[in-house]
């Protein structure tokens, strides 16, 4: 006896008709994509065209940032406060709709309730008419100047693993946050982030948030479920129960994809993903990017386990592992490695899974005499069975594997022109240019590759260009009071690099001292330079010349390097020309060249009086 359900049977090809082209479909990718759009160039928009309208007696509303499928964002004022904010206010056609309004009051209430330097401020919520007399409900929040994580992904720009993990440790501090308060997401994707232009994260659009305490029941009565197939959890890809855990789950496939590049479920339909979701083991990002560490898997793996009981049991206990990481510890969490399905997906809504199945029916006892309704029943339930059973093979199904190439190997220096040539030319596409200090390339030719030569890569994936920006400039290191042999050690280590010379000069400091640099220190060169040491000759000892005759001394003094001046003493009784005196005395320590003052006697010689007489 078989028992009736009440799932209506539904097939493969409704449920894609229903993903692709439902209205809700339309009406969340509309709301999530053009509206978060419009906070990624808050910072490019102006005033000047759009004249302000006054919302209540305290705000007034300007240019339209961006139009969604549920509300529209304006620039705005706090007349008040006298700052400018971004209004969210719900639109005018949908202000009948009780669906609409709840959903727009639950986000309010949900938003205002956190306050967090992570979470996008809503600073007030309100009511007010529009032109027409529609009463409409608005939320005041920050506003925000970035771009979104999903911008910084599609442009194709390389994310540091450490920078990913930071990025993740915010994300996860602001659903800590939001979990504490009693406020589960449900909507972790990178088109949800923002990174500020100081580079804070910022969690937005807590739309199709709900209280844990009412988490008792699915995420839908009618078992769609609403979000972006490559970041649900498998239970929301089931319209099960969800808590906390959940976004730990999507928070754990936007880390993957900010590692890697690309979310841990790819497929050609949504579907197709939301069972990945489900069945499949996502490869450790460590396969996609070799510079992920053994510990960043483990804590990916961690986070994106089916069985929510495996999970990080707190989004502060996989903000702590992170943190772990970051440090260089140890983290203890198993990792598996399962190829994944390669496509593409967008936000969608799903039909949950559990929700396709077929009619099967009882056979009432009415029937029971009658064959022609017994083989009615057989031919039914053999109809059903077969159509599981292509479904089945339908999920079983791989995608043909992609086609896979090489990346050529670019000579060091080859010009840009000839690098592009020769990665087109194997069916991959020029990505960005990345400019890179190189002491042996010349500047504006080419070091090497993004991918490196000879990774195995897909047709069609794009292959980073590193160019030679030149020698690494650095600064010219403080080096007085060094001995030369200590300044020439470091200057020509691998920090400088330098071509040291010598220049001595003159000094009292000790010899070989540096006294000086040409270029001088805090000057910016190219690493490589040459460089100047000026250091000191050293001192030298006066020496005695004291009793010997003029010329005498002069050439001893010469002959030690140093100088002297001459004071004449007339009424010295030695010989004339003799040296009576020195200064500095002898073995006093000088700088070579230093003058030394001779004393040197010049007696007058009285000539004898004419009129004396003579002595017999």
């Amino acid at each position: 006896m078989l028992n009736q359900q009440k799932t209506p049977a539904i097939s493969l090809a409704d449920a894609s008709e229903a993903l692709l082209h439902g209205p809700l479909w339309r009406q969340h990718c509309d709301d999530i994509h053009d509206l978060f759009t419009a906070f990624g160039r808050l910072d490019t928009m102006t005033e000047a065209n759009n004249p302000m309208v006054p919302l209540g007696d305290r705000y007034e509303m300007g240019e339209l940032l961006g139009r969604g499928g549920m509300a529209e964002v304006r620039r705005g004022r706090d007349l008040r406060l006298g700052r400018p904010v971004a209004i969210k206010q719900l639109r005018a056609d949908l202000a009948a709709d009780e669906t609409f309004l709840e959903r727009f009051r639950r986000e309010a209430q949900s938003a205002a309730s956190l306050n967090h330097p992570s979470i996008v401020a809503v600073y007030d919520t309100g009511e007010a008419p529009d032109a027409h007399g529609n009463i409409l409900p608005y939320i005041v929040m920050e506003l925000v100047e970035g771009r979104t994580l999903r911008d910084v992904l599609r442009d194709g720009r390389r994310i540091l693993p450490e920078r990913a993990l930071s990025i993740t440790a915010d994300i996860l501090a602001a659903l800590d946050y939001s979990h504490r308060a009693g406020i589960i997401h449900r909507d972790i994707k990178p088109a949800n982030i923002m990174l500020t232009s100081d580079g804070k994260v910022k969690v937005m659009d807590f739309g199709i948030a709900r209280a844990i305490s009412d988490t008792s029941s699915a995420m839908t009565q009618t078992a769609a479920v609403i979000g972006t197939a490559q970041y649900l959890s498998p239970e929301q890809a089931r319209g099960k129960t969800v808590d906390a855990r959940s976004d730990i789950y999507s928070t754990g496939c936007v880390l993957f994809e900010l590692l890697t590049g690309r979310p841990p479920f790819v497929g050609e339909s949504p579907v197709s993903v939301a069972y990945q979701h489900v069945r499949e083991e996502a490869r450790p990002p460590s396969q996609l990017n070799p510079d992920v560490s053994l510990a960043m898997d483990r804590i990916v793996s961690k986070a994106l386990a089916k069985d929510v009981e495996q999970r990080y049991s707190s989004a502060a206990d996989m903000r702590r592992d992170i943190e772990l990481a970051l440090n260089g510890g140890t983290v203890d969490a198993p990792t598996q490695a399962v190829p994944i399905i390669g496509g593409g997906a967008a936000t969608q809504i799903v039909p949950a899974i559990d929700t396709l199945g077929v009619d099967t029916f009882e056979d009432d006892d009415e029937n029971e005499g009658s064959g022609k309704g017994k083989w009615w029943a057989i031919g039914l339930v053999v109809v059903a069975l077969m159509a599981m059973l292509g479904f089945v093979l339908f999920l079983n199904q791989e995608d043909p594997p992609a086609e896979t190439t090489t990346v050529p190997t670019i000579a060091a220096g080859s010009d840009i022109t000839t690098a592009k040539n020769r990665i087109e030319s194997k069916g991959l596409l020029v990505g960005e240019t990345i400019t890179q200090p190189s002491m042996d390339v010349e500047q504006g030719l080419v070091i090497g590759t993004d991918p490196g030569a000879g990774r195995n890569v897909e047709v069609g994936s794009r292959v980073d260009l590193i160019v030679s920006s030149g020698p690494e400039r650095v600064e010219v290191p403080e080096l007085q009071h060094l001995s030369y042999d200590e300044a020439k050690r470091m200057l020509e280590g691998e920090r400088f690099r330098f071509v040291v010379k010598k220049r001595a000069i003159a000094s009292s400091e000790p010899k070989d001292q540096v006294l000086n640099s040409n270029p001088t220190a805090g000057s910016s060169v190219p690493m490589g330079s040459t460089i100047t040491l000026i250091v000191s000759e050293g001192q030298v000892q006066v020496p005695n010349v004291v009793g010997m005759n003029l010329e005498q001394a002069q050439k001893a003094l010469t002959d030690a390097g140093l100088k002297f001046s001459i004071v004449e003493d007339t009424l010295s009784l030695e010989a004339d020309g003799k040296v009576i005196a020195q200064n500095p005395q002898q073995g006093t320590n000088v700088a070579p060249g230093t003058s030394v003052t001779l004393t040197v006697a010049r007696p007058i010689i009285t000539p004898p009086d004419p009129s004396l007489p003579e002595d017999d």
